[in-house]
């Protein structure tokens, strides 16, 4: 039998970004008792390297701004096949909750009369980005942890959950294992909310955190519950190109909404010759309109620089293939180039992006206020995720709730700037809710003490392989690094179907390699057997986002396919949707997308 500790709580959050820290302050404050998982050190999460802001149509720097244009913003941004009941309560909440981060503490940057300044940010048609400079996610984390600790929530760090504990089909639980001293772990709830961030890791470049390992989306699969829309992955713009040690780092597009231009090696500002014709009566068609729009010029067009994150890709990715890329395989960004308009542009750079200047000073010995950055596209968020109801945030299993990056639905097939982090506050706080009121009407489920062992005894070969001393398949790093290899080639930016069906015949076989993994030593610090007991979660999203998108055959947001290029209307009315089957295998299915009101259709239309 396995030693493990049990650890009851009413509601268990898994998860200490943004999403898990919004969702454990809401439950506690109803009076339940909360735990909180996570992978990592508390303030340690992923949400700390957004950077840009937090979208809500406060109205603070452009009075024309309101709820139905964020919504507007967001349905066109994820090209229709958002769910439209997430999209308008994420805008019509998205205010209140920002205020009341603000209540808690947050520090956000001022107008000159005193409301939360906002910024420029790609696909919204206002300012409409609170932020703190650019270490939003940073403050944000800060003051939710700060306001949390006095709420009596129970916090088990640096624990990984390697399943979902059931009694038929509904959760009752999680087991997991203690980073640090590789002992066992049993957690009793009566609601469970999955709150674990992305997937970036199952790519080889990437801006995410060495703990997005896809993990919440793979638990919630392995118990049954449905993901939908894995296909629409997001590669940001921009991440660091140079040097190899920082690949993917994220460069946040606030550089791009503080007046920022990407040019191509002959020095042309790329983006002018490639505007969608959706966008071009708001898009600028000329430098000078474009910098008098970024200074807040109500009247100006938006420079091409701050299109959606999917098209400014692309073209980068145009001017790279075509010869026209930078030293090191990427394009310039330059924000030094305003030294033209303001004579005090150097404070000016420092002053409104502090983080982007140290990060180019100290890693890449590059001024920003001098000189030009490279960057190129990297893997960072994905739409896709668990299957939630809009309201209450639960999934199709009783007493499993989803918020944030590891839940799906707001975004549609291209996710805004900003929408991240007030999709974190919105969801978060409504999963919190929902999972008390869950727990309050009904009771403890029972654990079954022989799944337990199964997840115990599976977690255990690879040291029963590693004492036998048989010569595995490759250690886990050597899978996990062929796998994000492939990923980034044959499912990246550009996919079509002959590289998509390799890799699915190569997750098969990485599959396969990973049974025969061996570890060595013992569970005490050893970050090979987390590593093998990653590949698990890797796998999974890596074949739910291939599989998801060899079944859409069209180009749509995030999911670019070269042998269909165009939108396919019919499709851009379903939902892919992917679940376990009774006999392991992955399942598929299209499914129609719920009908939009009238109501919400008026203002679509109304904002076009």
């Amino acid at each position: 039998m396995a030693d493990y500790q049990t650890f009851e709580h009413d509601v268990l959050v898994i998860g200490s970004g943004g999403a898990g820290l919004r969702a454990a302050i809401e439950a506690s404050a109803t009076g339940v008792s909360v735990g909180l998982v996570c992978k990592c050190l508390l303030g340690k999460a992923h949400t700390v390297m957004a950077e840009g802001g937090i979208a809500a149509a406060l109205a603070n720097v452009d009075d024309r701004d309101n709820w139905k244009v964020h919504f507007a913003d967001t349905m066109r941004g994820g090209q229709y096949v958002n769910n439209w009941r997430m999209a308008e309560l994420h805008a019509r909440e998205a205010p209140a909750r920002v205020r009341e981060l603000e209540a808690w503490g947050a520090v956000f940057d001022r107008t000159p009369d005193g409301r939360i300044l906002q910024r420029n940010f790609g696909g919204h048609k206002y300012p409409r980005l609170a932020h703190v400079g650019d270490r939003t996610g940073l403050e944000m984390l800060r003051t939710l942890q700060d306001h949390g600790v006095h709420q009596g929530i129970d916090v088990h760090m640096e624990c990984t959950i390697l399943t979902l504990l059931k009694e038929g089909d509904r959760v009752v639980g999680a087991f997991g294992y203690e980073r640090e001293k590789g002992t066992f772990r049993v957690y009793r709830a009566k609601a469970v909310v999955l709150a674990t961030g992305g997937i970036g890791r199952a790519f080889k470049i990437t801006s995410n955190s060495w703990d997005c390992t896809g993990d919440g989306h793979s638990l919630a699969y392995h118990a049954g519950a449905e993901l939908i829309d894995m296909e629409f992955v997001q590669f940001h713009p921009t991440g660091m190109v140079w040097p190899p040690s920082v690949c993917g780092i994220l460069v946040t597009e606030g550089v791009r909404g503080e007046g920022g231009v990407l040019r191509n090696s002959e020095g042309k500002r790329f983006m002018f010759g490639d505007i969608p014709e959706n966008y071009r009566s708001q898009t600028a068609d000329n430098e000078e309109e474009g910098w008098r729009y970024t200074q807040g010029d109500r009247d100006a067009r938006r420079p091409p620089e701050l299109l959606t994150r999917d098209h400014v890709a692309r073209c980068i990715v145009r001017e790279i293939k075509e010869g026209r890329g930078s030293p090191h395989g990427g394009v310039f960004l330059d924000i030094s180039w305003i030294r033209k308009k303001l004579s005090n542009a150097s404070e000016h750079i420092k002053r409104k992006l502090p983080s982007m200047y140290h990060q180019f000073k100290q890693l890449a010995n590059i001024d920003i206020t001098a000189e030009a950055m490279e960057v190129g596209p990297t893997t960072h968020y994905i739409m896709g995720g668990i299957r939630v109801d809009a309201d209450t945030q639960m999934s199709r299993l009783p007493g499993l709730f989803a918020a944030g990056e590891c839940a799906a639905g707001i975004n549609g097939a291209n996710r805004l700037g900003g929408n991240s982090l007030s999709d974190l506050l919105v969801f978060g706080k409504r999963a919190g809710e929902y999972a008390a009121q869950f727990s309050r009407e009904n009771k403890t489920g029972v654990v079954n003490p022989g799944q337990i062992e199964e997840t115990v005894s599976e977690a255990l070969e690879s040291f029963n392989r590693g004492s036998k001393g048989s010569a595995a398949d490759g250690n886990p790093y050597e899978i996990q690094y062929e796998l994000q290899r492939f990923m980034q080639d044959l499912v990246g930016i550009v996919r079509k179907e002959t590289e998509m069906t390799e890799a699915i015949d190569r997750i098969t076989e990485l599959w396969i390699r990973s049974k025969s993994v061996a570890a060595h030593g013992n569970r005490q610090y050893n970050p090979a057997w987390h590593t093998a007991l990653d590949l698990r979660s890797l796998l999974t999203v890596s074949e739910a986002i291939t599989v998801s998108a060899l079944n859409r055959k069209e180009s749509r947001g995030g999911h670019y396919r070269d042998d269909y290029p165009q939108k396919d209307p019919a499709l851009g009315k379903l939902n892919v949707v992917v679940w376990k089957g009774r006999d392991g295998t992955i399942q598929v299915r299209h499914e129609p997308l719920p009908e939009m009101p009238d109501e919400l259709k008026g203002i679509i239309e109304e904002m076009k």
